[in-house]
């Protein structure tokens, strides 16, 4: 009795891991549950053949992304078309569960090779192929048509103060860390339940007192991680500081502008009440979140050349940094402005940065260049990727180099490691999360932006329009602009002036050096090995039948 319910628990507890996995990220936010949510659906795949096993997994990741993203449905009151973005909220939940789906198939290839093969294949099975083949999947996901690199796994641990080893290997080496303590905690139940299971004995395999090496070496292979990067925050870290202060100010303006003559009375008496509680601080640089200057023109216009001028002169600030678009010739382009102090009456826009990784469907139709009637359904017009450059920023007695990302863009590590190598000693990341406003995804955003501090070794000043606000050290400390009740103020305005230690002796980490090369090459490496075992496997079966 006992030995069939062990058998049926997994189909009884379906669900459960996809449940546990979306309770991991906000609005719930029990980052632990990373730690175990996956377990239930690893013993499946052990036991399982391939297509039960994708069966399994891609249902749970169907489960947990249309969960996790249900915030795109926010989007129609901002007149996007309910039917359109019921659409696309199902495709990319589908599409990101098929990863999962793939996940489940391989690892349940991978044991079905290892279940007649010695003990030491199971412990390879357990220490390396399950991490590195979702880690590997995980940089595939954020890289593939664009990439969509949202809540992977290790994310969460990051918010839980447990990011580290990301300074290593990215926020993909923590996702593959936390399915190792998965697979470990299901060896444990393995263990525990063997009498139970039909299937539990392995070709070759030790006595069960000596199957603890499967419990202690991930335990010594995560503290050894965790050590490991511990010593090189210490060497990475700068011992020097170049102090820059910031007045980040979150206004909360509509998604969605209609280009005007000048500043509304409306958005002027807003901005004079949130540049004045900054007055007193005098920062070195005011900065506002993306799609600001939309309120009063193109960023490089002379609408917003004045704009500038009257909130430097409100807030004392050397320097004005925000968003916007601007137009050259017949392109579009998502842009940030710098705008500095001059010695005329109006300040002159120093540099912009083109927004380089656009959202597909977005800021542009796939192919809408080459067809250009598709350019009318880009709900914010067909905008043209820019080029990556930092922005310089003149302090009194230094220079600062600023790395800036737009929206979607501080997802991408990759471009935040560019951006490092680049010389950028702070990232600026402005967002207009506004779209969005009333929901969850603003605080999953800035979830997303801890792991680039890490990552990068750099600290971050982050404005979100409806968003969070604020900054992030680089060992992933985050300093939110919140409530009286300490929560992140995302629904309403604020402004806060935060100050940035800037490293003047930085040193890249090891994730800046070598980004996510060694996990992919890992990766590709074990895919090689699970297709030459397939295609020996049918090979013989073929042999044997026209035997």
């Amino acid at each position: 009795m006992i030995r069939k319910l062990l058998e049926k628990l997994p189909l009884l507890l379906w669900f459960v891991p996809g449940f546990l996995l979306w309770a991991s990220f906000p609005p719930m936010g029990e980052s632990a549950d990373v730690f175990f949510a996956l377990a239930p659906a690893i013993w499946f795949s052990r036991r399982n053949s391939p297509k039960r096993s994708f069966l399994c997994w891609f249902s749970n990741g169907l489960f947990f992304w249309t969960a996790t993203l249900s915030w795109m449905p926010a989007i129609v009151k901002n007149g996007g078309p309910w039917p359109l973005v019921v659409l696309g909220w199902g495709a990319l939940a589908a599409y990101c569960a098929l990863y999962f789906g793939l996940f489940g198939w391989l690892a349940a290839i991978v044991w079905r090779w290892v279940r007649t093969r010695h003990y030491g294949w199971r412990l390879l099975a357990i220490f390396v192929a399950e991490p590195v083949l979702w880690a590997g999947l995980e940089i595939v996901r954020s890289r593939l048509f664009g990439g969509f690199a949202w809540n992977q796994l290790g994310v969460a641990p990051v918010n839980a103060g447990l990011g580290g080893p990301a300074m290593l290997g990215g926020v993909y080496l923590v996702s593959a860390i936390a399915v190792l303590v998965n697979g470990t905690f299901v060896s444990i139940a393995e263990r525990m339940f063997a009498g139970f299971m039909r299937d539990s004995e392995q070709v070759g395999a030790p006595p069960r007192w000596l199957r603890s090496v499967e419990t202690i070496v991930p335990l010594v292979l995560v503290i050894g991680v965790y050590q490991i990067a511990g010593v090189c925050r210490d060497f990475f870290g700068s011992s020097c500081h170049v102090k820059m202060s910031a007045g980040l100010v979150q206004r909360n303006f509509p998604s969605v502008f209609e280009m005007s003559q000048g500043v509304e009375e409306d958005t002027e008496e807003r901005y004079s009440f949130l540049f004045s509680t900054l007055a007193h601080a005098k920062p070195d640089v005011l900065v506002l979140p993306e799609s600001a200057f939309c309120e009063v023109g193109a960023v490089d216009s002379p609408r917003a050349s004045l704009f500038a001028r009257q909130a430097m002169s409100v807030t004392g600030a050397k320097a004005v940094l925000a968003g916007g678009s601007r137009r050259s010739g017949e392109k579009l382009y998502n842009s940030a402005a710098l705008y500095s102090r001059h010695p005329e009456s109006r300040p002159r826009c120093s540099d912009v940065y083109d927004k380089v990784h656009l959202v597909p469907f977005g800021e542009f139709i796939p192919f809408d260049k080459v067809f250009t009637v598709l350019q009318k359904l880009a709900p914010v017009g067909s905008c043209t990727p820019g080029e990556l450059k930092t922005l310089e920023l003149a302090l009194d007695a230094s220079t600062a180099k600023l790395g800036v990302a737009i929206c979607y863009e501080d997802t991408d590590s990759a471009q935040m490691r560019r951006l490092a190598e680049k010389g950028a000693r702070v990232l600026v990341f402005m967002t207009n999360d506004n779209w969005f406003s009333n929901s969850v995804e603003p605080v999953q955003h800035a979830w997303q932006a801890v792991a680039r501090a890490i990552e990068t070794g750099l600290p971050v000043a982050r404005v979100g329009n409806s968003g969070v606000t604020g900054t992030i050290s680089p060992d992933g400390k985050a300093s939110w602009l919140v409530d009286g009740d300490g929560r992140p103020i995302v629904d309403e305005a604020g402004a806060m002036c935060a100050r940035i230690d800037m490293p003047s002796d930085w040193t890249p980490t090891v994730y800046v050096r070598l980004g996510d090369v060694p996990l992919f090459c890992a990766f590709l490496v074990l895919l090689t090995a699970i297709g030459m075992v397939e295609y020996k496997a049918s090979y013989e079966q073929r042999r044997k039948v026209s035997m």
